[in-house]
């Protein structure tokens, strides 16, 4: 009797168990997700309508990648550079990463906009000695009206120099740990979380390498490399937005009580989206500025980014007398522009950083040894093998069958004699391999060379043709 007992006790103890776990709650969460938005808001209308459209639908949150400015005159040029987290604010973002870029203006205006801001701005690899900012906190926990736990941490990328990528100045008294041992040990903070999202501002590379080493996150939203990612790495998802507000991250989450059964991401477009008018009424004040909004040029043609690369190199060699100009792929922030009219606010975004000219008296042998170190880059991927350094004067990268640069030509330079070359700040100060005599620091701003260029002609030339070239040998 008493084994019958026991049986039908066990019995009725799995039906139990089966019952509650076919009736446990399911719940569902979405994570919208952007990133190097750098200040570019003409999407900020459309972009709301889809945000509000899903908050309307299921429970959401809203978090940013980093690079939130230095993109667009309108809020570049604005003091505090505020105008950004007051459309982020007005979108109702949840938490954000700090981004390289955020650093732009120094601590202080970094310090104004996250006082400003509705929503935390993290940072856990990042320790502040300066007075001017406070250290970040590294991480936050968000509970979301259907209860479920959200734990996000946020770093930034930090390299050999010990900083993100950027002027040494700005990052006076601040110092950065690596930011993959970071996030690993912000984890600590997660607590009984049923969520854990990393917002990393490091790149998909080394998004992707957290990922294969470290299995703490369900998600990673990444920035910093301008990608379009949609990837999954073990039960890891990582997704990317590539840049300028194009794309919307998409992340739904399902829950059955405390535990993700499924996460998947998208990238979608704002095609098909309405405007939101009460952002647009926004976006329309900002950029109602009059100075900036002034004709300062008219363009012969259509202008691409190579075709905009021709003509700042030309400027900044010809602002110095130099008989080279160089300048790097990176630093030209237009990649088209219809002919006609250029106004003020395009020539700032198109050299958004206030970079001044570098001279440096070098030989051909100088010049190629820079340009192979360059496109043999293994620090920093992303920028390497490919043309980085435009010029005035043509060459040829020669590669072997590995795809690595063994030799440059240039046809038009004699190899034994020196040339005046003419840099901007930026390769003068963080590439490697640049050696030459009489390194010169001019306070000549880019910007203020392009525009001098700009209203010397009535109808500026536009030269579209690529004078780099790579071949294989």
């Amino acid at each position: 009797m008493k084994k019958i007992i026991a049986l039908l006790v066990t019995i009725a103890t799995l039906a139990g168990i089966l019952f509650y776990r076919s009736n446990i709650h399911e719940r569902e969460l979405v994570v919208l997700s952007t990133n190097d938005i750098h200040a570019v808001i003409d999407n900020f209308p459309e972009f709301v309508t889809a945000v509000n459209l899903c908050r309307d639908t299921v429970t959401t949150l809203l978090v940013d990648g980093g690079d939130r400015w230095t993109g667009n005159a309108f809020i570049d040029r604005v003091e505090g550079r505020l105008p950004i987290i007051e459309l982020m604010n007005h979108a109702g973002y949840d938490a954000v990463v700090v981004g390289n870029h955020e650093f732009d203006k120094g601590p202080a205006v970094l310090q104004g906009a996250i006082d400003y801001a509705h929503f935390p701005t993290l940072c856990a690899n990042m320790q502040s000695n300066n007075p001017a900012l406070t250290t970040p906190q590294g991480s936050t926990t968000i509970k979301t009206r259907n209860g479920i736990k959200v734990f996000i941490a946020g770093v930034v990328t930090n390299y050999d120099n010990g900083h993100p990528d950027g002027s040494d100045d700005v990052f006076e008294g601040l110092e950065f740990s690596d930011p993959m041992e970071a996030a690993k040990s912000e984890l600590e903070n997660r607590g009984n979380a049923n969520i854990a999202i990393l917002l990393s501002h490091m790149g998909d590379d080394k998004d992707i390498k957290f990922a294969s080493e470290n299995s703490g996150y369900d998600m990673i939203v990444g920035g910093h490399t301008h990608m379009r990612v949609d990837t999954l790495v073990g039960k890891t998802s990582i997704g990317q937005t590539e840049r300028l507000l194009s794309l919307l991250g998409v992340t739904r989450i399902r829950l059955k009580g405390n535990k993700v059964v499924s996460l998947d991401y998208e990238n979608i477009s704002f095609d098909g989206y309405a405007e939101d008018s009460a952002t647009r009424e926004i976006v329309d004040r900002i950029e109602n500025d009059p100075v900036l909004g002034a004709v300062v040029g008219q363009l012969a043609d259509s202008v691409t980014h190579t075709g905009f690369a021709n003509m700042v190199t030309k400027v900044v060699a010809k602002a110095t007398k130099a008989d080279v100009g160089f300048y790097h792929y990176g630093g030209i922030r237009l990649r088209k522009h219809a002919a006609g009219d250029i106004k003020l606010a395009t020539v700032y975004n198109l050299e958004p950083f206030e970079s001044k000219i570098h001279t440096i008296t070098m030989t051909p042998a100088q010049m190629r040894r820079m340009i192979i170190t360059k496109f043999n880059d293994t620090k920093n991927s992303k920028e390497s093998h490919r043309v980085d350094l435009f010029s005035t004067t043509p060459y040829t990268i020669i590669v072997d069958e590995r795809g690595e640069a063994t030799d440059v030509l240039f046809p038009k330079l004699r190899e034994n004699r020196k040339y005046r070359v003419a840099l901007s700040d930026y390769v003068g100060k963080k590439y490697e391999d640049i050696k030459g005599e009489n390194h010169t620091k001019h306070d000549i701003l880019v910007v203020d060379q392009l525009l001098k260029y700009l209203k010397e002609s009535p109808v500026t030339p536009i030269d579209n043709q690529p004078h780099q070239k790579i071949v294989k040998r």
